[in-house]
């Protein structure tokens, strides 16, 4: 049982309610709120470029036939639904590419479900572009929070981080956009607490609720929220009581230094991670590790005869499969992301398309690469997401490459314009180069703007 004497330990929950209901948006840095806005650039472009994916078209398509609210809009779509529902849709689509930002500390991605439950609630309840900011900030830092301080014991015994830590982080960022006092946001985090679940057997079959997931944390931690404004009672000891989280889901092994360290002075969001790849981020080392050898060596995929990964172990497992009967299987493999790397350099979202998976020399490819732990990697993890590749060729030379942070984290940042990059290449086929150009102007200059609004019309299909 929890409460075990640890003095971090004890009153952990008010602690996080207490970080909640007191954060402003005048205590954020210029440079926090820089961090917001680049999260919000790349989730909107993940969003609007997911929403064309068959998991989020057939959710919408069920929503608008059984839900008769029009209230918040549902990015890439040209529709509204209600809150709630708006919210689920919204983080399908932004992980429907599996191209949606993370945290490597707590192996989960914060986007799909902190964004589209505030965007949703603030859209329903008019709230202002610097509350949004606000809430989004302390949503973050409480679900990476909490995903840092249960990783990677939760991954270890099949948990999927982000729709445990999600939910929390959703029901922490509507509890700010609704300015819930400090005993209100504690009964939207204990009433969390109930809502939290996510298991990562999808692994096995590249099963589609993966996709789902981050939008169930988006939708339950906004319930969460607006039950608690209602007056309804959740646990005050939903972390650290007898029968709390970090006992059911974490084992007793909750890391307590790591959920309070900085609370209320270091906010989480300026240390989130931006994929260049539309793939799982466990290998993404290793993927760069095979482009930097492709171009400094000029090889050629027909050139390739052994090619070896190296990762640290929750990398490897479930993730070292070469079956790909799916988009998912294929997105979740490392041999099928290294294949894809070697044989075409960049690696986009339509490489994990069927047609292009066919291809013989990336089956040849696929078939010959094997996944490993490698033990320098193992050490580092889960401080650093590292990787190792090696490549033999028909020639007879072996080479190698290390990669300690994957492109978009650590000391090898995606930067401002790459993430603009980013978001132009995947969305103007959706909305267009006119709307687009207005977006990055509207994301930008968010903190000054009156509205939301004006935003989300920019993000609609039509």
């Amino acid at each position: 049982m929890s409460e075990t004497g640890n003095p971090l330990e004890q009153g952990a929950s008010a602690k996080i309610a207490a970080h909640v209901a007191n954060a402003r948006y005048e205590g954020l840095s210029p440079e926090v709120v820089h961090a917001l806005k680049r999260a919000l650039l790349d989730h909107v472009a993940c969003a609007v470029a997911g929403a064309s994916m068959p998991v989020s078209r057939t959710l919408l398509s069920y929503f608008l036939e059984t839900d008769a609210t029009r209230v918040a809009t549902v990015i890439g779509a040209g529709a509204k639904l209600s809150a709630p529902n708006a919210a689920l849709v919204n983080g399908a689509n932004t992980h429907g590419l599996d191209f949606d930002d993370g945290t490597t500390h707590g192996s989960a991605h914060p986007s799909g479900a902190i964004f589209p439950a505030v965007l949703a609630a603030a859209e329903q309840h008019g709230s202002s572009p610097r509350q949004i900011i606000l809430a989004a900030v302390v949503g973050y830092d409480v679900m990476i929070r909490i995903a840092a301080a249960m990783h990677p014991f939760t991954a270890r015994q099949g948990f999927h981080n982000t729709p445990l830590a999600g939910v929390f982080g959703a029901a922490a960022a509507v509890s700010s956009l609704f300015r819930l006092d400090a005993t209100q946001a504690n009964h939207a985090l204990g009433l969390a607490g109930s809502f939290a679940g996510g298991i990562r057997q999808y692994l096995d079959d590249g099963a589609e609720i993966k996709r789902i997931h981050p939008g169930k944390a988006a939708r339950d931690g906004m319930l969460c929220a607006e039950f608690a404004r209602r007056g309804i009672t959740g646990p005050a000891k939903v972390l650290e009581g007898r029968y709390g989280f970090a006992d059911t889901h974490v084992g007793g092994q909750l890391k307590w230094d790591r959920l309070l360290d900085g609370l209320g002075h270091r906010y989480e969001i300026s240390n989130v991670y931006f994929k260049p790849f539309p793939c799982c981020r466990h290998y993404h080392s290793a993927m760069d590790g095979i482009q930097s050898l492709r171009t400094a060596h000029g090889i050629r995929a027909e050139d390739v005869t052994t090619l070896r990964i190296g990762l640290y172990s929750v990398g490897v497992n479930g993730h070292d499969h070469k079956h790909c009967d799916n988009v998912l299987d294929a997105q979740m493999s490392a041999p099928v992301g290294a294949a894809l790397a070697l044989a075409d350099g960049d690696v986009a979202a339509h490489s994990f398309l069927p047609d292009s998976l066919a291809r013989p020399e990336v089956q040849r490819l696929v078939e010959i690469a094997e996944t490993r732990v490698d033990e320098e990697c193992e050490r580092m993890y889960p401080g650093r997401r590292s990787g190792v590749v090696e490549i033999g060729l028909k020639n007879g030379h072996r080479l190698e490459a290390r990669v300690l942070d994957p492109k978009g984290e650590g000391e090898n940042p995606m930067s401002d314009a790459d993430l603009e990059r980013k978001f132009t290449a995947n969305c103007v086929p959706v909305i267009g180069k006119e709307k687009c150009d207005a977006v990055l102007d509207a994301v930008w200059r968010f903190d000054e703007a009156r509205l939301l609004a004006p935003l989300l019309r920019l993000l609609s299909k039509e």
